[in-house]
């Protein structure tokens, strides 16, 4: 391991770059310098461009890493940033040149965890307080949950039927962590995912945040992808 790598973590839709807390610690104990960065989550472009915004404040190799909807984030924003070495899918979309959330949620029945997501009249979606536990953060604490959902980021419907560009796992090596107990992304629809980008696939018994209940899991996967640059 390289105390060179950098690693930069990109959060999804409902949640904020605090989600990551957990997995922050794990990664700066094994001497990692890691990021988490904070995307608006208004549109897919502009939170592509933040991030490869933030992207060039590192020096050296680095590691993206994205979660849930943060992985269509990475598939662009490393498509134009050379010191993005691999890439980390945890339970993430890994779109496809022209593809969007709202295509590829539409490919196979909805999810569980569709159920508790509301639009509002303003443009954005959000996950319904009551049902956030259960459908987003199973695995999490009562009181872990109840304050990812007070604090949740909602997503727009632009970033939701945002279209990919050319995609970064054709040319990148890609890691992905499938969680088996995810009510958001189906598992099948993971493994679909990970099998098509040609990933390092790892598992865990987990919902759709293991970076809430297996953060171990979630840090291991992320060092593995830094260990494989040589530096």
């Amino acid at each position: 391991m390289s105390k060179n790598v950098n690693i930069m973590l990109v959060h999804g839709a409902w949640a904020d770059g605090s989600c990551w807390s957990k997995v922050i610690l794990l990664l700066e104990a094994k001497g990692y310098n890691v990021t988490a960065a904070q995307i608006p989550l208004q549109s897919l472009t502009g939170d592509i461009e933040v991030t490869r915004r933030l992207l060039t404040a590192n020096n050296g190799p680095t590691v993206l890493v994205g979660h849930s909807y943060g992985g269509a984030v990475i598939t662009g924003a490393a498509t134009a940033t050379p010191q993005v070495k691999a890439l980390v899918y945890i339970t993430a979309f890994g779109l496809d040149e022209g593809e969007s959330l709202e295509s590829l949620s539409k490919q196979g029945p909805p999810s569980p965890g569709s159920a508790a997501i509301e639009p509002d009249d303003k443009g954005f979606l959000w996950i319904n307080r009551d049902k956030f536990h259960t459908a987003f953060a199973g695995g999490a604490t009562d009181d872990e949950a109840s304050i990812m959902a007070a604090v949740q980021k909602p997503l727009s419907f632009a970033a939701f039927g945002g279209l990919e560009s050319a995609p970064a796992w054709k040319t990148l090596p890609s890691w992905y962590l499938t969680c088996s107990e995810d009510q958001m992304i189906p598992p099948p629809a993971q493994e679909f995912l990970a099998k098509r980008m040609n990933a390092t696939v790892r598992s865990v018994a987990s919902s759709h945040c293991p970076f809430m209940s297996h953060p171990k899991e979630v840090a291991d996967i992320i060092a593995l992808a830094a260990e494989s640059i040589t530096v």
